[in-house]
């Protein structure tokens, strides 16, 4: 008989660099084995194709992850010029081909008009619904269904390389901005069509990749090494400013709930602390006191 897996309570954020060929549910869950984690989620998906910064979350830190979904994201983004394929990635079919003509300035040119407040038209090939079926489901079925222009921001497009008929970019957006689509859309601009050929997402927020581990890495560690590749929680939050709690009573009142005058100065959401760490997030409103938004469980 198989024995059960007896899970532990394991609170913290692991910072994965993602293989490609890997769902990010299938990482997430072979990451949680290792740490044989209890609980644990993701902060927003890589597809399989796409490798990097994958941050994982475990226990309590799961709390706090929609705040990194919010965050800005950048990207190492590699264009094939000339093809166009039906899933805007060389997993799909090519659907045509042209020739290609483009130089490096024009290349350069057509980035800026990219760069900033821009219009996106979701990919068929996404987890966006359509009367409750994925579009990737209809996508399949044969179907193509309008979809409506989103918006999305382009902090910085930085051509890295040229070698017709490929072109490397660095790439720092918003939430929900489709880099598939981005290459498309230069694809279009540049009168060629194109296809995105590589991605690497490399930060998410104020997190970096060059501290991720791969789970390969983390395959050769036990113990209190394994351990020491888990971050705080707080790391996600690390965009938001710090109060801390030293008062007896305040700090009472605000594990229990209730609110709590907030310190000059500080606005909106804040991450909380108390003596013995972090309590959870809070948020300053109007009425100048600092409300409870989420806690920790174990901190109450």
């Amino acid at each position: 008989m198989q024995k059960k897996q007896v899970w532990s309570q394991v609170d913290g954020v692991l910072l994965l660099d993602k293989a490609e060929g890997l769902t990010s549910n299938t990482a997430l869950q072979k990451a949680r084995r290792l740490f044989n984690a209890a609980k644990g989620g993701h902060t927003g998906t890589l597809d399989p194709m796409a490798t990097g910064l994958l941050p994982l979350c475990f226990g309590e830190a799961t709390k706090f992850s929609a705040d990194l979904l919010e965050a800005d994201k950048s990207y190492e983004a590699e264009v094939f010029l000339g093809a166009t394929t039906n899933t805007g990635d060389r997993e799909g079919v090519v659907t045509a081909t042209a020739s290609v003509t483009c130089g490096r300035a024009d290349i350069e040119l057509a980035l800026q008009r990219f760069t900033g407040d821009i219009l996106q038209v979701p990919p068929m090939y996404s987890a966006l619904k359509r009367e409750g079926q994925p579009l990737y489901a209809l996508a399949r079925q044969g179907r193509e269904v309008e979809r409506a222009p989103r918006p999305v921001t382009i902090r910085a497009l930085e051509l890295l390389a040229w070698q017709s008929p490929i072109f490397t970019l660095r790439v720092t957006c918003s939430k929900g901005t489709y880099i598939r689509v981005l290459a498309e859309d230069l694809g279009k601009t540049l009168g060629c069509g194109a296809h995105l050929t590589a991605l690497r997402r490399t930060r998410v927020g104020a997190l970096d990749l060059a501290d991720a581990h791969t789970l390969a890495e983390l395959e050769t560690l036990t113990g209190d090494a394994l351990a020491a590749c888990l971050l705080p929680p707080d790391r996600l939050l690390s965009s938001l400013p710090a109060v801390h709690l030293s008062d007896a009573a305040a700090l009472q009142r605000f594990k229990n709930g209730n609110p709590v005058p907030a310190p000059p100065g500080v606005q909106g959401e804040a991450r909380v602390y108390g003596e013995a760490g972090l309590l959870g997030v809070g948020m300053v409103k109007a009425d100048g006191l600092l409300w409870p938004k989420r806690i920790r469980h174990n901190a109450v």
